[in-house]
């Protein structure tokens, strides 16, 4: 007996059915030959069932077929708006967004600012996830001042420093 495998893919258990189908086994000898190499809860008899009869009717790819699915909703210029509206209000939430354009779902919302936009949460700000050179170029400079402030001021320095989270409005 071989020793176990753990997380298989897909594509890996439906080549060693399509295998051991091509080999002439039974459904349930397939199944038997599949827990014993990778574990009793690996996948059901009925699975295997499923794609030797697709392997019967002739079938020969084992990855998954393409879907339509659901039509995107969202276009191009609508990203465009939903960017320039967060760039004006960084502080806003979803649900506000989602008032402001009562077309698009909450959801949908969600998936264009933190997928396709790159935006994150971040102290109640949106905020890119990638900082272009200029902020990186800023914030080194900031530090480095910092840095040589507290080189010629010492513990002083940094026990006048205020810090805290102001919202105006």
């Amino acid at each position: 007996m071989c020793a176990s495998k753990e997380n298989p893919a897909k594509g890996e258990m439906r080549g060693v059915i399509r295998f051991l189908w091509a080999k002439k086994l039974s459904t349930a000898n397939i199944h038997r030959e599949l827990c014993a190499v990778y574990g009793p809860n690996i996948i059901s008899e009925s699975v295997v069932r499923q794609w030797v009869r697709f392997f019967r009717d002739g079938r020969t790819n084992i990855h998954d077929e393409s879907r339509s699915g659901r039509p995107s909703v969202v276009s191009a210029d609508l990203i465009k708006e939903i960017d320039e509206k967060i760039r004006l209000f960084r502080n806003f939430t979803i649900i506000q967004l989602s008032e402001q354009l009562p077309n698009i779902s909450q959801t949908v919302l969600y998936e264009t600012v933190t997928g396709k936009l790159g935006y994150r949460k971040f102290c109640a700000r949106w905020v890119p996830k990638m900082l272009t050179e200029v902020h990186k170029t800023s914030r080194m400079g900031a530090a480095l001042k910092f840095l040589s402030r507290y080189h010629t001021g010492g513990e002083g320095f940094l026990n006048r420093i205020v810090t805290g989270d102001a919202k105006l409005g």
